[in-house]
């Protein structure tokens, strides 16, 4: 079995309350930290990667993206999937194949960009060439900016989900939805269902999250702030 088939069985079969947790690694050192840890596939945040590189999120170059992400797959044996933000202006089968380059399985991949909310009708038809340039070599992350961009309708954030799973996103990823609408959303969307936590407890915990219907748990970068945090508390 390939590591992208072994990464999306991950998602499939999975008892409520038992969703994946796939932490967010920033460089290599955090990447076998996690692995030590047990977990069993890694989702590099594109906001951690950008710190890590000196940059504010969403403007990292995308040679630099990549590279990075080269580095953190060539330090662990999990399958590792890559935020790629919106895909950099990039051809479909250009990125795929930088994707593959940097031994990546997977992507997360933005319908937002510059703050704004792409056609989701064109997005559709943009995600649906990158699948066919992958096939089955990528586990495709449609990440749903509706909430992330105002707009408070879980029905927007389900259309444009039934939109990418129809293009042939394997899971959709309504970030910054509301956990009162998580249940909604579930019974609205079609496959794996990634929500967003916060390590810091300040949001509620991936197995409640579980139970409430997500499949499959990110933490951003929110495991780089907490770390970062750490460090000062220690040096204060």
């Amino acid at each position: 079995m390939s590591k992208a088939d072994a990464f999306r069985a991950l998602h499939h079969g999975r008892p409520p309350g038992d969703p994946l947790i796939v932490p967010g690694p920033w460089d290599a050192a955090s990447a076998r930290a996690l692995v030590a840890a047990g977990f069993p596939a890694l989702a590099t945040p594109s906001a951690g990667v950008a710190a890590s590189l000196g940059y504010a999120d969403g403007e990292t170059p995308a040679a630099e993206m990549f590279a990075a992400v080269a580095r953190i797959t060539r330090a662990v044996e999990v399958p590792v999937s890559a935020d790629v933000e919106d895909g950099y202006g990039l051809a479909p089968k250009e990125l795929v194949e930088r994707l593959l380059e940097a031994g990546a399985v997977g992507c997360n991949l933005e319908d937002s960009a510059g703050g704004v909310l792409k056609d989701p009708h064109e997005h559709a038809e943009w995600l649906a060439e990158v699948r066919s340039a992958a096939g089955d070599r990528l586990f495709l992350n449609a990440r749903v900016d509706t909430f992330a961009r105002g707009v408070t309708d879980p029905d927007r954030a389900i259309e444009r989900a039934a939109l990418y799973v129809a293009a042939g996103a394997d899971c959709v990823y309504p970030i910054e939805a509301p956990t009162a609408v998580l249940p909604l959303l579930r019974s609205g969307v079609e496959g794996p269902l990634n929500m967003y936590a916060r390590p810091d407890g300040a949001s509620p915990a991936p197995a409640e999250l579980g139970e409430l219907g997500a499949t499959r748990i990110t933490f951003g970068p929110g495991l780089l702030r907490l770390a970062l945090r750490s460090v000062q508390q220690v040096l204060a």
